[in-house]
């Protein structure tokens, strides 16, 4: 394995993580709050998460691909595309929740902006799982 390949692994399982974090224990614990304090803590998790979990995909879909032009292993290649692969999902999918989301004033969240937010984790889990999936074929690489 390359150092790259290495690498690749370990940033797609910190995207990974990060994912199932936002997922498993962010997201509930945001659920508890008000509506308006709903609105304003996910404003705020969102812009800082947006950024890490951009960035990991990149580096670690970089990594991947130098990895696969090392080694020729077309697993590399499967991993990369799977972890880049959340970001058209995030532009196609995601991005019309999160604009709805980020326009609504605080002073006006009440069950609309609440419902929206669960749809917005539902669609956050489909990143999880691909960070997971990327670790693993990652893995799998790696074991080759």
């Amino acid at each position: 394995m390359t150092i790259a390949g290495q690498l690749a692994l370990i940033v797609s399982a910190i995207f990974a993580g990060a994912a199932v974090y936002i997922n498993a224990v962010e997201q509930p614990a945001r659920l508890a709050l008000d509506d308006r304090s709903l609105i304003r803590q996910w404003k705020l998790a969102y812009a800082r998460g947006f950024a890490m979990q951009a960035s990991l995909a990149i580096v670690g879909f970089l990594l991947g691909l130098l990895a696969w032009w090392q080694t020729g292993g077309w697993l590399w290649l499967a991993g990369a595309v799977v972890l880049v692969a959340n970001w058209p999902f995030t532009v196609i999918a995601i991005m019309p929740t999160n604009k709805k989301l980020m326009a609504t004033d605080p002073s006006r969240a009440g069950p609309e902006s609440r419902a929206l937010l669960m749809k917005w984790a539902g669609l956050h889990a489909v990143r999880t799982a691909l960070g997971f999936a990327a670790t693993v074929i990652f893995l799998l690489a790696s074991l080759r």
